[in-house]
């Protein structure tokens, strides 16, 4: 064999040697994106999983929730041109549209001229230990992204919070300047009241049981209140989306079944409306 031939196999080895050793050894490839905007973080896998269609409504089809839609807006097209944002926390009320709002927003700055790429990745709570890795992937690419993690809350024990906690605000490493962190939960400070006097009660220094757990929620710059709807916002909700849809439906008979329809629930919220759209849709043979 020439002993040309012969350096150059030794080089290709030792160049796959190479990849294989970044790959098992801690570091984590940067990800090419493909054209997909939503992607599945797969945490024991680490990969990107594209999401061709993802289920939402249209930002304007969102009532009664004006202000903090004004707001996570605002904060989303700041970052989406490359300025300061903030990363935010949802909480409150269910079914008044916390999830569908960032979606939503998502595809609305996804539509129109001005911005940078902007990429929606789906982080579940499950995976959360394996968001360094998923921040390192992705703080070398062009695009921009917001990290979002659905009903996000931590019990008793749970320690995955550390994670999350290290990449809002304090770590080594930190947040990359292309992500943000945005997440919808039912509670405020991300834990249970029970679970918060518990270990209050049983801890030696009461305050300093709670603290690391509870000054999460202040990494996020933004808290935006969602809360349960009242009887006009509710009817409001139903209307629009009733026009929406294009169901045939007056005004006064449209009124008494989204009454009695919140009342079999026991609730008045987004969710509520849009389930009595889709079975009026049924009833007039279309689909929502």
């Amino acid at each position: 064999m020439k002993t040309k031939d012969y350096l150059g196999r030794i080089a290709t080895a030792l160049e796959a040697i190479a990849e294989a050793l970044e790959t098992t050894s801690g570091g984590t490839a940067a990800f090419e994106l493909g054209e997909a905007n939503a992607y599945h973080w797969q945490g024991e896998s680490e990969a990107l999983l594209a999401v061709p269609k993802v289920s939402r409504v249209p930002l304007d089809m969102l009532r009664g929730i004006d202000h903090v839609r004004d707001v996570l807006l605002k904060n989303t097209e700041q970052f989406a041109r490359g300025h300061g944002a903030n990363n935010a926390l949802l909480w409150g009320a269910r079914g008044m549209g916390k999830s569908s709002l960032v979606k939503a927003i998502h595809a609305d700055i996804g539509a129109r001229g001005g911005f940078e790429r902007l990429v929606l990745i789906e982080i579940a709570r499950e995976d959360l230990d394996t968001l360094p890795q998923l921040m390192r992937a992705i703080s070398g690419n062009s695009a921009r992204f917001i990290v979002f993690c659905d009903d996000l809350s931590f019990d008793s024990g749970e320690t995955s919070y550390k994670s999350l906690k290290t990449i809002l605000d304090g770590g080594l490493e930190g947040r990359p300047d292309n992500v943000l962190f945005y997440a919808t939960s039912n509670r405020r400070h991300l834990m249970p009241r029970d679970m918060i006097e518990n270990e209050r009660s049983t801890a030696i220094n009461p305050s300093e049981a709670v603290e690391e757990k509870v000054s999460l929620s202040d990494r996020f710059g933004l808290w935006l209140g969602f809360h349960n709807s009242d009887q006009d916002t509710y009817l409001s909700m139903v209307r629009g989306y009733a026009d929406y849809y294009g169901l045939a439906l007056d005004d006064e008979t449209l009124r008494a079944r989204a009454i009695e329809w919140a009342a079999t629930r026991g609730s008045r919220s987004g969710r509520v409306a849009i389930q009595l759209i889709r079975s009026l849709a049924g009833e007039q043979g279309k689909v929502v």
